[in-house]
């Protein structure tokens, strides 16, 4: 166990995985899930499990539709007040990725109370309510435990018109991809890990995951829009391979005009990954057809976990002008297009 300068544990040398690397490989959460089904069927249920979405919605009248998510996760960097709010962040991104806007949330809290002191604990709470106050919305209440490893989320819920939800299974062929953030969170998670991330990376890291997907709410309303979903635990490969299966399209990815957090190809290259990226690449590669030429560094770079990643939009080509208009308005200045949906099966292609 790695202790800070103060005596207190580091936060990520209390967990075995940190932010969106900690979750499920894609190929076994879909086989624990194929082994059950609904058995019930309601019509107001607008989105549930079929198509591997960001949240589930549900229908209230003709005019509002309840959407609901939870995520949370372990330490992805050593700041409690910044933890709270990569977490929040990354928690809010699910409404916003249906097109809705954030009503309430619950606090998800599990911390090892014999080993993190009270103050540093709170701090996690702080830092989770400031990114709430910032989106405009009370953490309402939530549920805490004593765990062996930090966790913290929520539970949030939003509202979105039942005409305005955005799925990721929607594309239409000649969609153009339009991505809002730059990739490179687990790259970059990894170097801190091994003390090789400077203050400037540290920043840049912050910035990215601490920016809220606000312009899912806007972009929902443009009739160009046709899906959308958040680049997040999966990597770029693996939500633009959910969004081409749910279509039956093939998702056709530049990787020259991939947008990247600063020092993250460099850092690839020198083989500072994470190991969720290889077990990624293992659950979902058979659908994934790479270029003549391309590294393993490249590889792990398309199948980084995110944490808090960026929007993944596919929209009608004339709008994908304004599309980039109102992400660059809401501060997200590496928005770019990114490849297009063609005719094809569910795979995804990088060129």
């Amino acid at each position: 166990m790695t202790q800070s300068a103060h005596g207190v544990p580091r936060l990520t040398s209390l967990s075995h995985g940190g932010g969106c690397g900690c979750k499920i490989a894609p190929g076994v959460l879909s086989d624990l899930l194929s082994r059950f089904a609904p058995q019930l069927r309601d019509p107001n249920l607008l989105v549930g499990t079929e198509t591997a979405d960001d949240a589930a919605v549900y229908r209230l009248n003709d005019q509002q539709a309840l959407i609901a998510t939870t995520d949370f996760f372990m330490p992805i960097v050593d700041d409690p007040f910044d933890f709270g709010r990569i977490a929040a962040t990354n928690a809010l991104s699910d409404v916003y990725a249906m097109g809705g806007k954030p009503i309430m949330a619950l606090a998800i809290v599990g911390m090892p109370i014999n080993v993190l002191p009270p103050e540093v604990i709170a701090e996690i709470l702080r830092g989770g309510q400031s990114v709430c106050e910032e989106a405009g919305i009370l953490i309402a209440g939530g549920h805490s435990i004593d765990s062996v490893e930090p966790i913290y989320g929520l539970a949030a819920m939003g509202l979105v018109h039942p005409d305005h939800v955005k799925r990721n299974a929607a594309a239409q062929a000649g969609d153009v991809l339009i991505l809002g953030k730059p990739l490179g969170v687990g790259i970059l998670s990894a170097a801190l890990k091994k003390g090789r991330l400077d203050a400037d990376g540290y920043a840049a890291m912050l910035a990215a995951t601490t920016l809220l997907n606000r312009p899912g709410t806007e972009l929902a309303t443009l009739p160009g829009v046709h899906a959308m979903t958040d680049v997040t635990g999966f990597g770029l490969l693996g939500h633009a391979l959910e969004m081409a299966r749910g279509a039956g399209l093939t998702a056709q990815l530049r990787l020259a005009e991939l947008p990247w957090l600063a020092g993250v190809r460099e850092l690839a290259a020198d083989g500072v990954v994470t190991g969720a990226s290889g077990r990624n690449w293992a659950s979902y590669g058979a659908g994934v057809d790479l270029a003549p030429g391309l590294s393993e560094a490249d590889r792990h770079l398309l199948t980084d976990p995110q944490t808090s990643g960026g929007l993944l939009v596919a929209c009608a080509p004339q709008a994908a002008a304004q599309v980039l208009d109102i992400f660059a308005a809401g501060g997200f200045g590496q928005a770019a297009v990114i490849g297009e949906m063609r005719p094809g099966d569910g795979r995804v292609s990088v060129a």
